[in-house]
């Protein structure tokens, strides 16, 4: 197991690193909070043991409990063992509270040092374990194979920045001549936000099972299926679409959802802005209907904040300037690939680990042919 262990002391980090070593773990060890920050945003790790205290003199643990809270905000996902040589109850709960799974105290025992770390690790496994088969549970419910439409082309893609997403995106034959897109994002991260995902995806394809001719009522019946069967702090942004291909008219709601992006074949841009509030937050949720047509050269582009807000940890997103620059660049190309560069251009931009999902979806009606 690959362990991230931090400590202001070069000989603690040392003996830490050889008992580590000689019970079959690779230790990577640095001095110093922002040292840790780093390590842990750029790398993964099995686990973090850290120190609580890092300045000469101070005993309070503020510090300690200042790097968990920083470490919640850059969403590591590797389990946390803090230690301090001034331990006391009332810190050990405030760390576990503040996101710590277990409390050592200086000087360690190496047996109960380890026997802490085995558990963890043992608790790590078996989340990977579960988290493997809710990925492969989750993977199936994104669409494999997808109606086709004359003259229409798209494609979506969502890369999850943990195993699993909150992020959900599906293509539906809404029969005849209509297709419907849907872009969701959840909120939390994690299993409860995939579960929240599945219970959204759920109640859209159940209501767009019935005979339905305005999405606003779809919709009402989701965000009432939605409330009704999560928390008030559960919500989803999502953008609804269903276009004709007799009228080339795209209708849409769009749910507190990011603009999508519609570059018209002559070059301007349209953002289809929000027509209603979030879904599940609210009992009584109204919303309009907005509705454009749809040229032939028309690209119309959805997507996730993993997309415009990546790199916002370092304090300069990507953005909707830079998105629409690649999107202009890359109108000419096929829908995977326009996902492709857009999906490279935010990973290079980025800090070089993934901070949230990033899902893209991509439809265009396909240019007249020159005479």
């Amino acid at each position: 197991m690959r362990i991230l262990v931090g400590d202001d002391q070069l000989d603690v980090l040392e003996a830490m690193r050889l008992l580590l070593k000689g019970a079959g773990h690779r230790a990577v060890t640095v001095d110093s909070p922002n040292a840790l920050l780093a390590a842990a945003r750029a790398e993964n790790f099995d686990l973090i043991l850290m120190d609580l205290n890092y300045a000469r003199d101070t005993t309070s643990g503020q510090e300690g409990l200042d790097l968990l809270a920083n470490l919640q905000a850059q969403h590591n996902a590797a389990p946390i063992v803090v230690m301090t040589a001034w331990g006391s109850i009332d810190l050990a709960v405030e760390a576990m509270r503040r996101g710590a799974v277990d409390f050592v105290q200086k000087p360690w025992d190496n047996a109960r040092l380890l026997a802490t770390i085995d558990k963890q690790v043992g608790n790590v496994r078996q989340a990977r374990t579960e988290l493997e088969i809710a990925r492969n549970v989750q993977q199936k419910l994104f669409p494999r194979s997808s109606p086709s439409l004359h003259g229409i082309f798209y494609a979506g893609r969502c890369a999850p920045a943990r195993d699993i997403s909150g992020d959900y995106y599906d293509f539906i034959d809404l029969g005849g001549s209509g297709l419907g897109f849907v872009v969701a994002d959840v909120s939390g991260k994690g299993i409860p936000a995939a579960l929240l995902m599945a219970n959204l995806q759920g109640c859209l394809r159940s209501q767009l099972e019935r005979e339905h001719s305005d999405p606003a009522d779809m919709l009402r019946s989701v965000n009432r299926l939605l409330h009704d069967s999560t928390a008030p702090e559960h919500f989803a942004t999502l953008f609804f679409g269903e276009y004709n291909n007799d009228t080339h008219r795209v209708r849409y709601v769009n749910c507190g959802h990011l603009p999508p992006m519609l570059l018209r074949a002559g070059g301007d841009v349209e953002l289809l802005e929000p027509t209603a509030t979030v879904l599940g937050a609210f009992a009584v949720w109204r919303c309009e209907v907005g509705e454009v047509t749809f040229a032939p050269g028309d690209l119309l582009v959805l997507y996730s904040d993993g997309i415009t807000e990546a790199g916002i940890e370092s304090g300069q997103e990507f953005g909707e300037a830079r998105l629409m620059s690649i999107l202009k660049q890359a109108r000419s190309d096929e829908p995977e690939r326009i996902i492709d560069k857009v999906m490279s251009a935010v990973r290079e931009y980025g800090p070089g680990v993934q901070g949230d999902d990033m899902t893209v979806v991509v439809v265009v009606r396909q240019p007249v042919a020159a005479s």
